[in-house]
């Protein structure tokens, strides 16, 4: 098994997320970042100590793959290909290569746009507790895992210590404004319904999602980040899919399960994984990234 890349360390100025290191090349091309995608991942809000081999190449390629399904979605692609990349960037292809996009800089959108179309997760938590999500009041007897009437827009933010913390429309309209918030309701909407119907064609139900959004310098609202990956998505197999249970899963819900049943705080440091759970994560991305692509990653 190739080995993880857990860091990288190129000469221009970077920050580092809990996957990615954003490298800021505008001395380079104008107004240019630098997104490489390296095979750490995280867990609770912290990032495990081992990675899982190949990962930042496949969810680069999926999330190339759904920005060009979604083509008359604006995003922030300048280019995929290393080969393409202005020559100081070249120099670096080895490690670039498969892993790392060029993308405009925008003024990032402090809201997670999520989108929900089943019950799962700190929604079906929120559900039990207050029969609503995010200020959405939701029928009773939904049962867990069970698909919503219709998907919801259950946005989030940030909050200072790095958690997610859900909050309603009313707040991202009281924060951006009537005309941002419902643009950013509606895309997220439209988009995971055009991704749900294409997935389940593929046999995936995706049963939640989450966006971010960025404005350009000249005001344009576009699409940014990852999308629609195991690390931003939750997606189940059809087959076999049965309301009110937990359902097995093709993102890193395999790898919390693990997590959970180690006699940890989920404070750091994080335990490190041993080979079959490194394994089984990397499986189960390799197969959703099949299944919706047609493709499989080397």
């Amino acid at each position: 098994m190739e080995q993880a890349i857990l860091t990288t360390a190129l000469p221009f100025p970077k920050r580092s997320g809990k996957v990615r290191d954003v490298y800021d090349v505008g001395g380079v091309t104008q107004d240019a970042l630098l997104i490489v995608a390296s095979d750490r991942i995280s867990a609770f809000d912290c990032i495990m100590p081992n990675g899982i081999p190949g990962k930042g190449r496949l969810l680069t390629a999926m999330s190339n793959f759904w920005f060009g399904h979604f083509a008359e979605v604006e995003n922030h692609l300048i280019q995929t290909d290393v080969d393409r990349f202005p020559e100081p960037l070249r120099a670096y292809a080895e490690v670039l290569r498969g892993r790392s996009v060029l993308v405009r800089q925008t003024r990032v959108i402090p809201v997670e746009c999520v989108a929900r179309g089943y019950l799962t997760g700190s929604g079906w938590k929120e559900y039990r507790e207050h029969g609503s999500i995010c200020g959405i009041k939701l029928p009773a007897g939904l049962r867990q895992c069970g698909k919503l009437p219709s998907p919801i827009f259950t946005p989030a933010t940030k909050a200072q210590t790095g958690h997610d913390e859900n909050i309603d429309f009313a707040t991202v309209v009281n924060r951006h404004g009537q005309v941002l918030a419902e643009r950013l309701r509606d895309l997220t909407l439209s988009i995971y319904e055009r991704a749900a119907q294409f997935a389940a064609g593929r046999g995936i139900l995706i049963a939640d999602t989450k966006f971010e959004f960025g404005l350009t310098p000249d005001g344009k609202l576009i699409l940014i980040d990852e999308i629609l990956t195991p690390d931003s998505s939750r997606f189940w197999p059809a087959e076999g899919y049965e309301a009110g249970r937990d359902q097995p899963s093709f993102d890193k819900q395999f790898m919390r399960n693990w997590l959970e049943a180690q006699p940890w705080d989920k404070n750091p440091p994080a335990p490190r994984l041993p080979d079959d759970v490194v394994e089984g994560t990397r499986s189960r991305y390799a197969e959703a990234f099949l299944r919706l692509t047609g493709q499989a990653m080397s």
